[in-house]
């Protein structure tokens, strides 16, 4: 078992192992990526309007309460299923 270690030792390479220049490239390139992402993410958030609580009230007092007659007038055969109100086709 020591033959083994010793061996191992003696073949390692002088030099250390890093990811090197194509490492450094990949990394910087997904932070520029990143980068460019937020600030688009940003612009398309900033577009959103969000209604304040004010105006949502005020909607609210202003369309009329839903009553009977805006209800659908159309009979259980005609709901657009291609099923007559007995179940059949």
């Amino acid at each position: 078992m020591t033959d083994f270690t010793a061996l191992a030792a003696a073949a390692a390479p002088a030099a250390p192992v890093g990811p090197g220049l194509l490492g450094f490239l990949v990394v910087a390139a997904i932070g520029v990526a990143l980068y460019f992402l937020v600030k688009s993410m940003n612009r398309q958030i900033s577009k959103i309007e969000v209604p304040h609580e004010e105006d949502l009230a005020k909607r609210e007092a202003s369309e009329p309460a839903p009553g009977p007659e805006s209800a659908s007038t159309s009979t259980p055969g005609e709901s657009g299923s291609g099923r007559r109100a007995d179940g059949t086709h």
